[in-house]
């Protein structure tokens, strides 16, 4: 592998060719079944994930840093409920609305710009569900973000995120460096989560472990992309490549090793 060399956009490419055949073959490589994730979560890990906020069709999800909206898009169906993605990615936004209207989901799915650490343009009480996956480590002030979530949950709303970046073991300087070149990373020592929610008014039901996810798709992913090295530099740059190869691979490692883990946490809204 090249030396590193800066930041490293992982999202860009693939939000902008996110139906092209070859990126949607290595998310199948990768992840088993491609559900449009840009992130470790897979179809059978969705599946529990739903079942547990309990959604009907009367429900209605927030869903923050959704991408491409592939995920969110599967929770409607799967579950019946009405679902709002915001992303800060505009590409990703135009990928979600377009294919919403490919599956017939316009009617109760919506995707919107903005930021998922800033304040929601939502009135309080909004949503039965806010979800965030693989994504509040990207945002500041964690406190803030989980009120600000918290507000435009109703009373009793379930909150679901998933936070890859727990500290559970020594890394390194140059590996920290490599896990957070594609942008912001907050990296969390275990058991901050469940103390901030219980300081934002939450009640956390539910905390899983999900590593061995994180680290089976990070090199499932790095091992597709490998196969496909050629095709890819020709489309994100030898140096884009490589950055993305290093994130991978570092990712992959770190979760193996338990240095890095990624876990999955359930909270309710008290009243």
């Amino acid at each position: 592998m090249a030396e590193e060399s800066g930041a490293v956009d992982l999202y860009g490419p693939s939000y902008t060719r996110f139906a092209s055949d070859l990126y949607g073959d290595i998310r199948r490589e990768a992840f088993g079944e491609d559900i449009g994730q840009t992130g470790w979560v897979t179809a059978d890990e969705q599946d529990n994930f739903i079942a547990w906020l309990g959604l009907t069709a009367e429900s209605r999800l927030l869903d923050l840093a959704c991408g491409s909206g592939g995920p969110t898009l599967r929770i409607a169906r799967k579950s019946g409920c009405r679902v709002v993605g915001v992303d800060q990615h505009e590409a990703g936004i135009a990928t979600a609305t377009a294919e919403a209207a490919r599956l017939g989901l316009s009617d109760r799915a919506e995707f919107l710009t903005g930021d998922a650490a800033a304040t929601l343009d939502f009135p309080d009480g909004s949503f039965d569900a806010v979800t965030c996956f693989d994504a509040i480590n990207h945002l500041p002030d964690r406190k803030r973000v989980l009120a600000e979530w918290r507000r435009v949950l109703r009373p009793g709303g379930r909150l679901l995120f998933t936070d890859p970046i727990v500290l559970t073991g020594p890394v390194s300087n140059r590996e920290a460096a490599i896990r957070a070149s594609i942008g912001f990373f907050l990296f969390v020592p275990p058991g901050l989560d469940e103390t901030l929610l219980a300081e934002t008014g939450f009640t956390v039901e539910r905390v899983e472990d999900r590593t061995p996810n994180m680290a089976a798709n990070a090199g499932g992913w790095f091992r597709a992309r490998q196969r496909r090295a050629a095709d890819l530099r020709a489309i994100e740059g030898d140096e884009g490549f490589e950055g993305q190869q290093r994130f991978l691979e570092t990712a992959a490692t770190l979760a193996a090793e338990r240095r890095l883990s990624r876990f999955a946490i359930l909270a309710v809204r008290n009243g």
